[in-house]
């Protein structure tokens, strides 16, 4: 048996009662864990499925190195993000948004850390902080873009440019991006709410010429328009 610490990014359902799980744990990075019996009408833990609910498993190990097996998984820190609408709707985004991103991380305790990091900006608030999240991400995985000069980001090179490029990268935005890369403590930073959804939109776009395979998440409609 093995213990593993890890955020909840999402859950199926599987037959009448089982579960099959998608983490990213401290110890090994993205998992997928089969979870029995956690749909039955006894078991009372179901309401810790929640999206990057922080959780300890006791797993073991499957045959022929197939998915593990949950034998037990306990809630290893509460939080209120959950009744507070913005930030259960912004835990949800990010969660969705992970679930894709991090398919193929492996032990990664920089990503790990930080997701801790924003689920605690998060509980204090700061409805700006998965825009500086998924920022930090890209800087953590080596692909964010280099400081420069220029005014203008231009989102498929990664570069700052004297020319804008693309139309939600203008200087107003460029020099956002600029900011939140160079700032120590970028979660300081205020965003203005009518800068938001250009800046979201804006990553949004980054990440499509940047991390291979990436889709939009589901849920950027609910999100958009809980902060409108």
């Amino acid at each position: 048996m093995i213990s593993q610490n890890g955020f909840l990014l999402s859950y199926i359902k599987y037959g009448e009662n089982d579960a099959v799980l998608h983490c990213f744990t401290e110890e090994n990075g993205f998992q997928t864990y089969f979870l029995k019996g956690i749909y039955s009408k006894k078991n009372k833990k179901k309401a810790f499925l929640l999206p990057l609910n922080k959780l300890n498993f006791t797993v073991n190990a499957g045959k022929n190195s197939g998915i593990q097996t949950v034998s037990k998984f306990e809630i290893t820190e509460v939080n209120d993000v959950y009744t507070d609408i913005k930030a259960n709707t912004v835990i949800f985004f990010i969660a969705d948004f992970l679930n894709q991103t991090l398919r193929n991380e492996h032990k990664n305790e920089l990503i790990f850390n930080a997701i801790d990091e924003f689920i605690n900006q998060l509980n204090q608030q700061n409805y700006r902080s998965h825009l500086i999240f998924l920022t930090k991400i890209l800087k953590i995985q080596g692909v964010a873009p280099l400081l420069g000069d220029g005014n203008f980001l231009d989102p498929e090179t990664g570069t700052f440019t004297n020319l804008g490029t693309h139309h939600f990268f203008d200087s107003e935005n460029s020099l956002l991006w600029k900011s939140i890369l160079s700032s120590q403590n970028p979660y300081e930073i205020k965003i203005p709410q009518t800068l938001r959804k250009n800046f979201l939109d804006s990553l949004l776009v980054y990440y499509h010429y940047h991390i291979t395979d990436f889709k939009t998440p589901n849920s950027l409609e609910i999100i958009q328009q809980i902060f409108e």
